[in-house]
């Protein structure tokens, strides 16, 4: 009797356990649900994330591209500024020579022994022929004489400048004993004109000839007054390449590489 009172008690005891194990099991079954829930929506956002880097990631690439083309852009910009600023500043200084020359040779233009001019992007003093030369001839007359040194006591004064007398002549051909072609006659009444310039003093350093013979007609030639234009000598003003941009570049370009070093043993 003892027995059966004591698994009576027992009994309640075993249901109570029993019941709150099935309560906590069911209360875990239920969080693992909701945790695993929410690890799958995690594990959706994060997918989500993940996209939408890769696309930020892939926008920012484009956009570092574009920025990158765009400082070039605004580089290239700068330098074409840089450039026509300094073409600008070279235009103005050609003007102000222009100027000071037309006003330096002022008297010698109005009494028509020369005109001043730009020509093919030079600029230049032009002295008829027919005045300093007879036809055929590359002997200065007395009159041409002074001309030319008048010409060169004025251009003396002209610092850090260089010049090139041009010889040239009509289309009429030459052909004697001294001047087979009218190239030789251009070049005799350059050097005619140069060796004036030196007696009279004009440094040497800063001068030189060229003959053009017939080649750069100013006038057509079809009339006596167009080849009169033609003969004639010019005194063309060498332009400072130096200021012209671009120069630097195109020096370094033209400047030999230093010679290789040949190793020992080689031939």
């Amino acid at each position: 009797m003892k027995n059966h009172s004591t698994y009576l008690f027992l009994i309640p005891i075993l249901m109570s356990a029993s019941c709150v194990s099935a309560g906590k099991y069911k209360q875990l079954e239920d969080d693992h649900g909701k945790t695993t829930q929410q690890l799958d929506q995690t594990s959706q956002q994060l997918a989500a994330c993940e996209k939408d880097r890769a696309e930020l990631q892939k926008k920012l690439g484009i956009t570092a591209t574009e920025k990158t083309e765009l400082q070039g852009s605004v580089a290239n910009m700068k330098k074409a500024l840089e450039d026509a600023e300094a073409r600008k500043v070279e235009t103005e200084k050609r003007m102000a020579q222009f100027r000071e020359l037309t006003e330096k040779f002022k008297n010698l233009v109005d009494a028509g022994k020369l005109s001043i001019k730009f020509q093919n992007g030079r600029m230049l003093i032009a002295l008829s022929s027919d005045i300093l030369f007879s036809p055929g001839s590359a002997q200065l007359s007395e009159t041409g004489k002074t001309s030319i040194r008048e010409v060169a006591a004025l251009l003396k004064d002209l610092k850090n400048r260089k010049f090139q007398i041009e010889g040239h002549t009509d289309n009429m051909p030459i052909h004697t004993k001294m001047f087979p072609s009218n190239w030789e006659l251009a070049e005799a009444r350059a050097m005619a004109v140069l060796n004036t310039m030196l007696a009279a003093e004009f440094p040497a350093d800063n001068i030189s000839t060229a003959s053009y013979g017939s080649t750069d007609p100013v006038a057509p030639n079809a009339s006596a007054e167009g080849r009169a234009e033609n003969r004639r000598i010019a005194i063309a003003v060498v332009p400072d390449l130096s200021s012209l941009p671009g120069f630097d570049e195109l020096n370094r370009l033209s400047t030999p590489a230093a010679a290789a070093t040949t190793p020992e043993g080689q031939k």
